[in-house]
């Protein structure tokens, strides 16, 4: 077997198939061809030695912000791929049916970067945040557009992966709920996931969990009082308990305000780890306190949670929770994206949304990109020569 591309000697870690060795991984054709040991070059091969880094699936993030120029909040999908490692963003709800043609043509269609998206339920959809302007979209009920999201989400179903809504006291204000309960009768209607995000309350995190069915996502699920997932005793509410019971994933959307280390570690005491894991980088948050994709799966490996585990919440459980199981896999005739991570020891800070400072002896770095099959890496000619 010939291939286009081998990254040789590094440690492969693919929790789809339970891999976790030295390996190669080659590529042909735009895709994962095989991953064994000491996989055969030939002379037009593009040989790239890896070892003593670490190759997983291409990572995902599973909640971004990526409508750059379309939205105060949005920001470059390419240049935050390179930095983070991920091949994969997911852009949740920036756009709403009255502008997604323009996040598709301006945006999407031209990165080299895989972006899907939940479409929002509000027309323009999260158009109001930035510094000096903070308007929640959820709160102005003319804006929501049931009817356009539902045509706009059907005739985008190759990138539309689920319908968002935005809920709470700054999101959706005086509305409260209700926004919720129209954007979950859209997902009914097309037959998607929701991805419901929370914020202070009201709603209180218990009413917005109760309404979401098997397969739907609550994002900022480890979030700071008031609306934590805990009790003031440290233990996981009930509600939180049977939600997860029925098939609702909880994904971590760190972002500028929801996500807490006292949340954290008692969620995790419980253990009741996140589904996913990702960053909700936007404008706001991109120099702090998210930064990107691999500061938050390093705050988790800080916080005892093994390696795998955490890659595994950027890779295959992402692609489970967006039903695309082609993604987050390096099994052969997947789509040819992969991750290469430094793991680096020492003393490092981490600081969430409330200011609390987690010491933490170790930080995934991202080292490189692999997508469709071809190198893809800002140092490019400066570091992972060709390797014999």
């Amino acid at each position: 077997m010939s291939f286009d591309l081998i990254l040789r000697g590094g440690r492969v870690i693919d929790p789809s198939q339970r891999i976790d060795g030295i390996m190669d991984v080659g590529f042909r054709d735009g895709q994962v061809a095989r991953v064994a040991p000491a996989l055969a070059a030939e002379a037009h091969t593009d040989v790239r030695d890896v070892a003593g880094h670490v190759v997983t699936p291409g990572l995902i993030d599973l909640h971004t912000h990526v409508y750059d120029g379309g939205t105060s909040l949005g920001i470059d999908a390419e240049h935050f791929a390179r930095i983070s490692g991920v091949t994969t963003a997911v852009d949740t709800g920036s756009a709403g049916p009255g502008n997604f043609r323009g996040f598709r043509r301006h945006v999407i269609e031209r990165s080299a970067v895989r972006i899907l998206a939940y479409l929002h339920v509000s027309h323009a959809g999260i158009y109001g945040f930035d510094k000096r302007v903070m308007v929640g979209e959820s709160e102005e009920m003319r804006l929501m557009n049931p009817v356009d999201a539902v045509r706009v989400a059907d005739e985008n179903r190759d990138v539309v992966v689920g319908i968002k809504v935005r809920v709470g006291r700054h999101a959706s204000g005086t509305s409260g709920i209700a926004p919720l309960d129209i954007a979950l009768q859209v997902a009914d209607e097309v037959g998607l996931p929701l991805m419901a995000h929370i914020d202070h309350p009201p709603p209180s995190y218990e009413e917005v969990i109760d309404r979401l069915r098997p397969g739907d996502i609550l994002t900022h699920c480890f979030r700071p009082f008031p609306n934590a997932p805990v009790t003031a005793q440290g233990r996981v509410k009930q509600a939180v308990l049977a939600a997860r019971a029925r098939g609702v994933l909880f994904d971590i959307g760190h972002g500028q305000g929801s996500f807490s280390f006292k949340t954290a570690r008692a969620m995790l005491a419980n253990g009741f780890p996140p589904d996913t894991i990702s960053s909700d980088v936007h404008a706001l948050c991109i120099n702090g306190p998210a930064f990107d994709q691999v500061t938050t799966l390093s705050k988790f490996l800080c916080l005892g949670m093994p390696l795998d585990e955490v890659i595994a919440r950027s890779t295959v459980e992402a692609a489970r929770a967006l039903n695309r199981p082609e993604l987050g896999t390096l099994k052969p005739g997947s789509p040819g994206d992969a991750t290469i991570l430094r793991i680096r020891d020492g003393q490092f800070s981490y600081t969430d949304v409330v200011g609390e400072v987690l010491q933490g002896t170790q930080r995934i770095e991202s080292a490189g990109v692999v997508i469709a099959g071809q190198w893809w890496h800002p140092q490019d000619g400066r570091a992972f020569k060709a390797a014999a």
